[in-house]
């Protein structure tokens, strides 16, 4: 063989090992973990399939939990949009970081928004090294209201001086057209929208998957590892904006078969609840007409998530992506008498949480850890060492050493809000512990109410056990007031008056 013939076999050789190992540079470039955290809107912890509670089809979801920890006690504090997202970005409380309620214009007076001095997760990853990008609902800024005009804005432009260090944003406030979506779009300014005419989830999960392959200038640094948070909007209302495909898995079902849960009641007015501002009342018509395009939702979901899994694998950044699928809140579906969520039954507080990040979480494992919103920011920084800049002031817990490796103090309960707007020291407290629910709620006339459930023994919290079980009814009141009074928390000094 002479020598130009060798140099030509060689040089086939080093371009194939080349080209075959420049598919994987990306992953081994990068020693930290990506992150990849979706949180579709309302999905309950029921409408994983894996959980064997409603009749849904999430084939992806389950893959994915059984690739990864699937997490039984994750609890929305305060089960409604804009509270969950201010606790998941600043780790604290809505009293100390002032989202107390949903942002709209109606809020605005209040300052009920993400605010510029609480340095949030995407801040400390940022400052750790990161790519931050969010694509999706933001819901965190209350709109100014419009001069002389009643109406209540909800969607919001968020500056870039408030986007916390993020550098990648397809975005909105909050917009509920989900076949006909619009997005601010990295350095837009606030009238330049960009409107799609396609499926939310399925654009997003486009915009994800080409953010994942083709590393730019405006997406992120093929140098870094990357954090994108994905806030999907369906399965939240509204219920028919969904395509017809997937409603295959449901059309054949009666009310009966989906509608499973012991709880549900469509015909009750919950009169019980009437105190409660929060709780969705006389609205069941919607479970009869759109559970099964919630369903569908869902299942739509569960597919688009699949697709950017998919293409995580092939890119070769599975290994060493941390993958967490959560949500903000569950929703009632007729359980009870209610719909849409803002109550402390499970249906509402009760969300998914499945991580998987194969380098150093072992597959196929069940968890009854509970897990807080405000647990979120100061265990996933500590899982990926991105600890310069952690404030100090956070109200959740580090879980990282837990979810690593069983070891640590794990919670024994998570606590339950609702707040009214403006008024940090209003509404109602509660307590989740493994086994049970304990709530006391103060209404607009001061009247006090309580309400006590064993989930286990009662796992649809039928039966009210206030006045039935007073040692645990006395144990969990002083549980929940000690633990109120470790957080500071300006709804016991009126409680206690």
């Amino acid at each position: 063989m002479n020598c130009l013939k060798v140099f030509s076999l060689v040089f086939i050789a080093i371009t194939l090992v080349s080209c075959k190992s420049d598919s994987k540079s990306e992953a081994t470039k990068n020693e930290k973990p990506n992150i990849l955290f979706i949180f579709p809107d309302q999905f309950r912890n029921a409408s994983v399939a894996i959980n064997n509670q409603d009749p849904v089809y999430t084939p992806n979801l389950d893959k994915l939990g059984k690739e990864g920890m699937v997490i039984s006690n994750a609890i929305s504090n305060y089960p409604l949009c804009s509270p969950y997202r201010g606790m998941l970005m600043t780790g604290k409380l809505p009293y100390n970081n002032s989202v107390l309620s949903n942002a709209n214009s109606n809020r605005y007076k209040y300052n009920n928004s993400w605010r510029k001095e609480d340095i949030s997760i995407s801040d400390v990853l940022v400052k750790n090294g990161y790519d931050a990008g969010y694509v999706g609902k933001l819901h965190l800024r209350s709109p100014k209201p419009i001069p002389g005009k009643d109406t209540v804005l909800w969607d919001a432009y968020q500056p870039k001086e408030l986007r916390h260090g993020f550098n990648f944003w397809y975005a909105y406030g909050t917009f509920d057209q989900h076949n006909t979506p619009h997005y601010w779009i990295n350095d837009a300014k606030e009238d330049e929208l960009t409107y799609v005419n396609e499926w939310s989830p399925k654009h997003e999960a486009d915009v994800i998957i080409d953010y994942i392959k083709n590393p730019s200038a405006k997406t992120r640094s093929a140098n870094k590892p990357f954090a994108l948070f994905w806030s999907v909007n369906p399965p939240h209302p509204p219920y028919q904006y969904v395509p017809e495909k997937y409603l295959k898995h449901y059309s054949d079902k009666t009310l009966d078969e989906l509608l499973v849960r012991d709880n549900v009641n469509l015909d009750t007015d919950a009169e019980d609840l009437a105190f409660h501002s929060g709780a969705t009342r006389k609205r069941t018509h919607l479970a009869k007409e759109h559970v099964r395009n919630h369903f569908a939702m869902v299942t739509g979901v569960d597919e688009q998530i699949g697709r950017v899994l998919k293409t995580l694998k092939d890119e070769g950044l599975e290994e060493n992506t941390i993958v967490v699928i959560t949500s903000d809140h569950g929703e009632m579906m007729g359980s009870h008498g209610l719909m849409s969520k803002n109550v402390w039954f499970e249906e509402s507080i009760n969300v998914p949480f499945i991580i998987k990040w194969p380098k150093k979480i072992k597959a196929n494992q069940k968890s009854d850890l509970i897990v807080s919103a405000t647990d979120i920011m100061p265990t996933l920084l500590n899982l990926v060492e991105a600890t310069d800049g952690i404030p100090t002031n956070l109200d959740g817990q580090d879980l990282s050493s837990i979810l690593l490796k069983d070891q640590g103090d794990k919670p024994t309960s998570a606590l339950y809000y609702f707040i009214l707007e403006g008024q940090p020291q209003s509404g109602h407290r509660g307590i989740r512990t493994h086994k049970y629910t304990y709530v006391i709620t103060i209404d607009s006339n001061n009247v006090e109410r309580k309400f006590l459930y064993n989930n286990e023994n009662d796992p649809y919290q039928l039966t009210n056990l206030i006045g039935k079980d007073d040692a645990n009814e006395k144990r969990l009141h002083a549980e929940l007031l000690k633990n109120l009074k470790e957080k500071k928390d300006p709804w016991l000094d009126k409680y206690q008056k």
